[in-house]
């Protein structure tokens, strides 16, 4: 089981098994959830993902590829946690920087987006 959360601490995620994919995204939602000119993620399955702590907020927009994709934040810092949409299926692409343990980025094969 893996286990991350936001800055402050108000809200927490974690998932159990192992990442399917890892990448490192420069899509222009990326690009400005991060400020820099990536984002390193891990998709994991959905039905061992869940929010342990807190309830993030929720922004959907059309993403570059023409689906849509929510982003899941902390409504007190503002870190993104985590996102889903119909691209993924369930699966849910994690932020790496979220992860207590960035090990999790060690075990999946990386896809450049």
């Amino acid at each position: 089981m893996s286990e991350g959360g936001c800055c402050c601490g108000a809200t927490r995620i974690k998932f159990t098994g192992e990442p399917q994919v890892k990448a490192l995204c420069h899509c222009e939602d990326c690009k400005r959830i991060t400020g820099s000119a990536f984002s390193t993620n891990i998709v994991v399955p959905g039905e061992g993902f869940s929010v342990i702590k807190g309830t993030p907020k929720e922004y959907t927009k059309k993403a570059d590829g023409g689906n849509s994709i929510t982003s899941h934040f902390c409504g007190e810092c503002g870190s993104t946690l985590f996102r889903s949409g119909q691209t993924f299926g369930d699966s849910k692409v994690v932020k790496v920087g979220v992860m207590d343990d960035t090990n999790a980025l060690v075990s999946a094969e990386m896809i450049v987006l």
